[in-house]
């Protein structure tokens, strides 16, 4: 079993959370916290395949130019080479995973 407390845990952006759930060579699970005004740098991956789901608040990704809005237990895919971005824009912290096939970590190409 697995979960915030025995995860693996790091920071990343400005004092955004992760957690590895699962940290396999073919498949990564990420719970991940972001604090209200952040955002991930805009970027892609060359091999990952992601799926961002959220658990608990607001994000706002844009993927390939185009911005939406998830809710709480929604989700959406982003396709190997699309550029995307997470944002908190909300007034709440946001909670969700991350799940990539194969693991980004290393495949990360900022967009410009």
């Amino acid at each position: 079993m697995i979960n915030k407390d025995t995860a693996e845990h790091y920071i990343w952006g400005n004092n955004c959370h992760g957690w590895h759930l699962v940290k396999q060579t073919d498949l990564s699970v990420i719970q991940e916290l972001m604090l209200l005004g952040t955002a991930e740098v805009k970027h892609y991956h060359q091999k990952a395949r992601q799926f961002f789901f959220i658990l608990s608040g607001e994000a706002t990704i844009e993927i390939a130019g185009k911005r939406q809005v998830l809710h709480q237990h929604e989700g959406v895919e982003v396709p190997p080479g699309v550029p995307h971005q997470i944002f908190n824009e909300s007034q709440q912290d946001l909670e969700f995973l991350v799940i990539s096939q194969p693991p980004s970590h290393g495949d990360r190409t900022v967009y410009k």
